[in-house]
């Protein structure tokens, strides 16, 4: 296994919930005193991106409107615009976007891909990064298919390969683009895709040259290969986050960025000491 890189910076995003029914903390951060606390806090911890998210996405979720979007996130954007922090924003819809670009977010997050041409000329006249997420059916809510393993590397290629290209014919720059393959239920409800995925996560960066996101944080595939419960999983999140960061990820997003933060700054000690004892 590869040691951390202690050259290129792995960045931590820090997940913000202000949803009632996300998997993981669902209701907790739903008042936006308690979300900007929230987002502060992530920050504090070492979190170089805060991600803001108003509607969750996990199979179970109930569908929220474009209004209450924006009615839960604004308070929040309004509170810490002009602070250090940089916030993503991760909503599928165009007017949530545009709320998002005019709050100065440095990176929108949809977990569609940005499929919606006619979005496109607002996005290019901005400055914020994208992240391009896959998922294997291309839905605002996962869904619970099996998929099989030996098929994923093709279908998520040839996704980013397609929406990449179309992103670019509209105008937004490839250094503004961030992939993400999706992980968990937006691969498949068997672990097996995921497991394909994260294991040979550096095809993304070989394929596409941009930047790469993962969010392996609290998965359904760790929860099933561990026969964790998620208030249990986060020894094994943190084990797929630096396996992720050891094969050069760019971002991995996650629910606890204390863990991760220290992890990697162990890593990276370590890892220097490795290499003056080489010379």
């Amino acid at each position: 296994m590869p040691e951390i890189d202690s050259g290129p910076h792995v960045r931590i995003v820090g997940v913000v919930n202000i949803t009632e029914d996300s998997f993981s903390d669902g209701g907790s951060y739903l008042e936006p005193e308690a979300a900007i606390a929230h987002a502060r806090g992530l920050r504090s911890d070492g979190a170089d991106v805060v991600e803001l998210g108003a509607a969750s996405s996990h199979p179970d979720a109930r569908p929220v409107s474009p209004d209450e979007e924006r009615r839960r996130l604004a308070p929040v954007l309004e509170a810490i615009a002009g602070e250090d922090i940089a916030v993503s924003v991760d909503s599928t819809q165009p007017e949530t976007q545009r709320l998002a670009l005019a709050s100065g977010a440095a990176f929108l997050n949809d977990v569609r891909g940005f499929p919606n041409p006619a979005t496109y000329p607002t996005l290019a006249a901005s400055d914020c990064r994208l992240v391009v997420m896959h998922s294997i059916e291309g839905r605002e809510i996962a869904t619970r298919v099996q998929t099989d393993p030996a098929m994923i590397w093709p279908r998520v290629e040839a996704f980013f390969e397609a929406r990449l290209a179309a992103l670019r014919a509209g105008g937004i720059e490839h250094e503004r683009l961030v992939v993400d393959p999706g992980l968990g239920f937006f691969l498949g409800a068997n672990p097996d895709p995921s497991v394909a995925v994260l294991g040979a996560i550096g095809r993304l960066r070989a394929r596409f040259g941009t930047p790469v996101l993962v969010s392996p944080s609290r998965k359904s595939f760790l929860r099933a290969l561990t026969s964790r419960s998620i208030a249990e999983i986060g020894p094994a999140t943190l084990a797929a986050e630096l396996y992720a960061a050891r094969a050069g990820v760019d971002y991995i997003r996650t629910h606890d960025v204390r863990a991760l933060s220290d992890a990697l700054t162990v890593e990276r000690a370590l890892h220097g000491v490795t290499s003056l004892s080489r010379q």
